[in-house]
């Protein structure tokens, strides 16, 4: 009987099939056994942990150390595949279980409503004074964790904890009387339900009344208002009746609806469990890399990705659009500077929301090492090819695990003629989990610059929604069509494998976007979609999708469902924007947020459209 030493020495010499199958044969029990204790008994799983790593020893076998021990590398290799097998597992795992929580949630959300109003407030009551205090002003006044923080005399930070506590406690408190919701969904349910909109004219009213009852001539008064207003009898003699603190906390509820709500805590909330859930995972697999040196490819991609024309045209405003942009003043600017610290965040939405490059400056000066200042300097329209190039070495350099920074990389150097750099950076992004391109975070930080500067919560929360450049779709579109063009060029060279990789490498690229998480926007998966459906339809349509059990032109079937799906929702939307109060528009943006902009679409279709 062969050697171990022997048998990868013949195959490395000569790709030996007899040599490999003994290699397998000798060693698939210790890496079966292996993955199946690390995946907790999990059969299918560890099947297909045992397919990656000996695809892997396949792969890496020329780069294997002549003295290695091959037991103790494939050992080493199952625990790293198992480990991430796991872990996206349970991701995914989490993730149909929080689906199928907001999809309840979000679908009955007013019997879910009724179940917890006639409680609510009892079991506000029950908390201990600070705890109370913290609910009250996050969820019924509405502020935003500074104001809350300043309001209890402690940081943001403080008062993010003390409001997680609270929420933990109320939790308990309705739990315990027979509400089912989570803590997560509890959160996510005040945000939305807690304070709803007064009927129109009533605050006029009770303010009128209110202040003929302290005046004097008050009979006269309000014989005149009643005759003014058409106010029925009886609510008057109730408001008269009432006593006067109870019209000044009517009052104020009515003025609170004018704050933030900023929605950083639900999203905290639904994803406690797993801080990477918002971060869309990439396959399990390790991703196999195509030859270098690359072939070359134009520097310059046929626009092979078009986007589906019947969707909403105000979605594609998002991408291109700069046009009638509104833009808060140098003054206005610095006094929401003044009030929020010239951190990263602020500065640089000061900078997006004033278009005032000075500031951008300051962010990079002051804030080299952060990625999401790394990350707006690369992609700003003044930044000449060596600064992009600089930023974009710096992003990714600031976030290593950020699979964003090396896609955008990689399309640069595409647009650059450098095609072996691309492909390099191609396979980095490929091998990591964590992707995550700010949208949110810019749009909330945007949001709260214009209303720093007097806009309307309505208002603001739509300027900074619709005036967010997201040039980074437009990169994800072009990179998709420069690695079709890759994947041709190496199929008229007569490289096959290496033209599969590049098309995986698209499809992993699309996978990003395309699949739903927190705050992702409506034409961010629309790119996702027609960037993997591109490469899907490049590829044989009876070969089996990457790390799935179906097959390529399953998943086609199933991205162009979606992409219907959407179609219908958004011209089943359309008819409903204008009719929308500011309250509806402030909701519909709130779920936007948490679950995604889809989820808000249904939403506003369910509520809102014909019966």
């Amino acid at each position: 009987m062969q050697d171990t030493d022997q048998l990868l020495a013949e195959f490395v010499a000569d790709r030996s099939e007899s040599a490999f199958r003994e290699l397998v044969a000798r060693y698939l029990g210790l890496v079966y056994s292996t993955a199946l204790r690390i995946v907790r008994g999990n059969v299918s799983l560890a099947e297909d942990i045992s397919q990656t790593v000996f695809a892997s020893l396949a792969r890496k076998a020329p780069a294997l150390s002549r003295k290695v021990m091959l037991g103790g590398w494939l050992h080493q290799h199952t625990y790293h595949v198992a480990t991430r097998a796991l872990r996206a597992e349970r991701r995914r795992e989490l993730r149909e279980r929080e689906a199928v929580e907001m999809n309840t949630l979000r679908d009955d959300s007013s019997a879910h409503w009724r179940q917890l109003a006639p409680l609510l407030d009892e079991a506000i009551t029950q908390l201990g004074s600070e705890d109370r205090t913290a609910i009250l002003l996050r969820y019924f006044e509405q502020r935003d964790f500074r104001s809350v923080g300043e309001a209890l005399g402690s940081t943001q930070d403080a008062a993010r904890v003390r409001v997680n506590r609270a929420l933990e406690k109320l939790h308990v408190l309705l739990t315990r009387r027979g509400v089912t919701l989570s803590t997560g969904a509890l959160g996510a349910l005040l945000g939305g339900e807690a304070i709803q909109a007064a009927p129109a004219g009533l605050a006029l009213t009770i303010s009128s009344v209110a202040l003929a009852g302290a005046a004097p001539g008050t009979a006269l008064m309000l014989l005149k208002i009643m005759a003014a207003t058409k106010l029925k009898l009886g609510v008057t003699a109730l408001i008269l009746g009432a006593a006067a603190t109870s019209v000044l906390e009517h009052r104020s509820k009515i003025e609170v609806q004018t704050e933030n709500q900023s929605l950083r805590q639900q999203v905290a909330q639904l994803h406690a469990a797993n801080a990477d859930l918002a971060q869309r995972a990439a396959p399990i697999s390790e991703p196999r890399a195509p030859r270098l040196p690359a072939p070359s490819v134009p520097a310059v991609a046929v626009d092979a990705i078009p986007l589906d024309p019947v969707i909403n045209s105000n979605l594609y405003s998002l991408l291109t659009n700069r046009t009638s942009l509104v833009k808060l003043t140098a003054e206005q600017a610095e006094a929401y500077l003044k009030e929020n610290g010239r951190n990263p965040a602020s500065l640089l939405s000061a900078f997006r929301t004033s278009d005032n490059l000075m500031l951008l400056q300051e962010a990079l000066e002051k804030y080299p090492d952060d990625p999401q200042v790394n990350f707006e300097a690369a992609l700003s329209r003044d930044a000449s090819p060596e600064q992009r190039r600089q930023w974009l070495d710096a992003f990714k350099k600031s976030a290593p695990d950020n699979a964003l920074a090396n896609y955008l990389s990689a399309a640069d150097h595409f647009k650059s003629g450098q095609a072996n750099e691309a492909v390099q950076d191609l396979i980095a992004a490929s091998s990591k989990t964590q992707f995550h391109d700010y949208s949110l975070e810019r749009s909330q930080a945007d949001e709260e610059a214009y209303r720093a500067a007097g806009y309307p919560v309505a208002q603001a929360k739509l300027l900074a929604t619709k005036q967010l450049a997201l040039p980074q779709l437009m990169q994800a579109k072009e990179l998709g069509g420069n690695v079709l063009d890759l994947a041709k060029s190496y199929q008229q060279g007569g490289d096959e494998p290496s033209s599969r990789a590049a098309l995986e490498m698209a499809v992993n690229l699309g996978r990003r976007y395309s699949e739903p998480s927190p705050g992702e926007t409506l034409i961010a998966r629309l790119v996702g979609i027609g960037v993997e459906s591109a490469a899907l339809r490049a590829m044989d349509p009876a070969s089996a999708y990457p790390d799935a059990n179906e097959t390529v032109q399953d998943r086609i079937n199933q991205l162009a469902r979606q992409r219907a799906a959407f179609r219908d929702l958004t011209q089943h939307s359309e008819p409903l924007w204008k009719a929308l109060s500011d309250q509806d528009w402030i909701s519909y943006h709130n779920r936007s947020a948490t679950f995604g902009e889809e989820a808000a679409l249904r939403w506003l279709v369910a509520k809102f459209g014909p019966r």
